[in-house]
C-alpha cells in the first residue's frame, strides 16, 4: 500500500498547470490525502474512476478542506473532530473563524486501519493563532489519534505547519521563535512521538538533511532548496515492521509544498 500526503493550495489551480494526472500517473498512489483543496467535490475539476473520492471541505469557499481518494471503498469515513473532544478542548471561533469549520481532518476505516488527512492550523506571522492550536488543537488532536488506536493501527497524515527538529529547516537559528518554529509548536510533535507514533520518514532515513516539503515563493527558494520540512506521515508503533519505503517528492511541481509518501508492505 502506497500512502501519500499533498497539500494542494488549490485543487483546481494543480489541475489548470496539467499537473495533477502526471503526479497520479508517476506516483500511482494506493491511498491520496489532500491537504488546503480550496473545494468542494462538486467543484473539483477531476475525474478519476479508479479512486473513491471523499471531501471535507470548509464552509469558507475557496479555503482550507481536506480530501481522501482510495482505491477501495472504505468501512466508514469520519468528518472533522469528534464533538465530545471538540467541547472538551473549546475549540471555538477566533478572529481567523471557528476551526471546526475549516475541513481540517477526514479519517477513512479501511478496516485493518485509520487513515487520516490532517491541516493542522497555522499559528499566523504574528502568532495571533499559536494559542488555539498549542492549548487547543494539538492536544484535541492527539486525544483524537489516541482513541482510535485504541481500536486499530493509525496512519496520519498532513501539513502541520511546523518544522520539528533543527534538521527539518534549512535556517533554524534565524527562525527560532517564528511561526513554524517555535517551542510550542514544536512541542506538538514530540507530544505525538511521545504517544508512540513513528514519523515515518525520519524514521527511515535519521540524519538525511536537505530534505523539505514547503518553500516559500520569494528569493528562489525551491529552486535553491531553501526550504521547511512541513509535511508528515505519522503511523502507529506497531505498524513499524511494515515500513518499505518513506520519501519526500521534490520534483512534483504545482504547489508551493512537494507530496511525502509511505510504502508498507
Amino acid at each position: 500500500m502506497k500512502i501519500i500526503s499533498w497539500n494542494v493550495n488549490g485543487i483546481r489551480a494543480v489541475h489548470r498547470k496539467d499537473l495533477f494526472y502526471p503526479f497520479i500517473k508517476t506516483l500511482r498512489p494506493d491511498v491520496l490525502c489532500l491537504q488546503e483543496t480550496k473545494a468542494e467535490e462538486q467543484e473539483s475539476p477531476l475525474n478519476l474512476p479508479d479512486y473513491d473520492e471523499y471531501w471535507n471541505p470548509a464552509k469558507k469557499k475557496g479555503y482550507s478542506g481536506t480530501a481522501i481518494f482510495l482505491k477501495r471503498t472504505p468501512e466508514n469515513v469520519l468528518f472533522g473532530l469528534p464533538k465530545n473532544i471538540v467541547k472538551k478542548y473549546k475549540l471555538e471561533n477566533d478572529k481567523y473563524g471557528n476551526p471546526n469549520e475549516e475541513g481540517r481532518v477526514i479519517t477513512i476505516d479501511t478496516g485493518k486501519l485509520y487513515i487520516i488527512s490532517v491541516y493542522t492550523p497555522n499559528s499566523k506571522g504574528d502568532l495571533s493563532r499559536l494559542s488555539l492550536r498549542y492549548a487547543q488543537w494539538d492536544p484535541a488532536f492527539l486525544e483524537y489519534i489516541n482513541e482510535l488506536e485504541e481500536e486499530k493501527p493509525v496512519v496520519f497524515c498532513g501539513d502541520f505547519n511546523v518544522a520539528h527538529c533543527p534538521i527539518d529547516l534549512a535556517h533554524p537559528k534565524e527562525n527560532e521563535g517564528k511561526h513554524g518554529y517555535t517551542k510550542e509548536e514544536r512541542e506538538g510533535i514530540d507530544k505525538i512521538i511521545l504517544a508512540g507514533f513513528i514519523d515515518t520518514f525520519r524514521d527511515l532515513h535519521p540524519n538525511e538533511s536537505n530534505k523539505y516539503t514547503w518553500w516559500t515563493h520569494w528569493q528562489n527558494a525551491r529552486a535553491r532548496n531553501v526550504g521547511w520540512r512541513l509535511d508528515y506521515i505519522f503511523a502507529s508503533k506497531s505498524l513499524t515492521k511494515y515500513f518499505k519505503s518513506a520519501d519526500i517528492h521534490p520534483n512534483i511541481m504545482g504547489s508551493d509544498h512537494c507530496p511525502v509518501s509511505l510504502t508498507l508492505s
